[in-house]
This record gives structure tokens, C-alpha cells and sequence, in this order.
């Protein structure tokens, strides 16, 4: 197996795209093709459009502000509650939705790692029905 190259990455330097959710997202970093690591991102009162990912799993960890996740998996689901350390789980085809406080003073920040490496094909997010209005792009 060949030496992979040391990476150093700011999310202050990386171009922030959209994510099929809707959520701003800050591509970090990949390795050996085999995860990434990235920064998502909702701003105070916005809500993620309803996804669940044919090819990509995520753990989660919240960084900053507050909010709710819900997840659906083979007929059970939950909703928790997203404060400044909460790690989570979205396994594969799961069908989640995200959103941020709207009293927050600041935005819903969650640093996640995906495998295989984000964002995958053009098909890879598939439209869900989740229990919130989405707002976010």
C-alpha cells in the first residue's frame, strides 16, 4: 500500500457548496478514497430538505449552535435534540431532515465524516418525506 500525502485543510479556505439537503457544506478533506471529512451547515430557523443517501453513511458531531435531527430507518424513527457535542449516526439509506433553532444566535454547525467520501454520484441523495417544511435552498 502507497504513503498517502498529509492534508491540512481550513473551513475558513474551502469553497462552500450545497448539499442535496440544502444545507451549506464545507468539503474538507478525503482519505485513500475511503471516507471525508466535511462541515454542514444551516443557518438560525432554517430546516434541511427530508434525504437518505443510496451510497453514503455519516457520523455526525455538533460543533456549534442547536436544533433536531430525524431519522428514519425500516419502520422506526426518531427525533433528538442537537446541542454543542452530540455525536450521531445517519447508516446508509436512512431518510433524514435537520433543523436549526430559530432562537439560535448562531448557525447549526455539525462536522461529519462520510463514507465512502461526499458528495458520491449525481443520484446518491434521494428525495424523502420528513416531518418539516424545508426552508433551506
Amino acid at each position: 500500500m502507497g504513503q498517502q500525502p498529509f492534508e491540512t485543510a481550513d473551513v475558513d479556505d474551502v469553497p462552500v457548496v450545497t448539499s442535496p439537503d440544502g444545507s451549506a457544506v464545507f468539503p474538507l478533506l478525503v482519505l485513500d478514497g475511503r471516507g471525508s471529512l466535511a462541515v454542514f451547515e444551516l443557518a438560525p430557523g432554517q430546516v434541511s430538505h427530508a434525504v437518505s443517501h443510496a451510497t453514503v453513511q455519516e457520523l455526525w458531531q455538533v460543533t456549534e449552535g442547536s436544533g433536531r435531527l430525524w431519522r428514519r430507518q425500516a419502520g422506526r424513527e426518531e427525533t433528538v435534540r442537537l446541542t454543542p457535542g452530540t455525536a450521531a449516526s445517519i447508516p446508509l439509506g436512512t431518510a433524514f431532515q435537520f433543523r436549526a433553532d430559530e432562537d439560535a444566535d448562531r448557525p447549526l454547525r455539525i462536522v461529519a465524516v462520510t463514507m465512502p467520501p461526499w458528495p458520491g454520484t449525481d443520484t446518491e441523495a434521494r428525495p424523502e418525506q420528513g416531518p418539516w417544511q424545508a426552508t433551506a435552498r
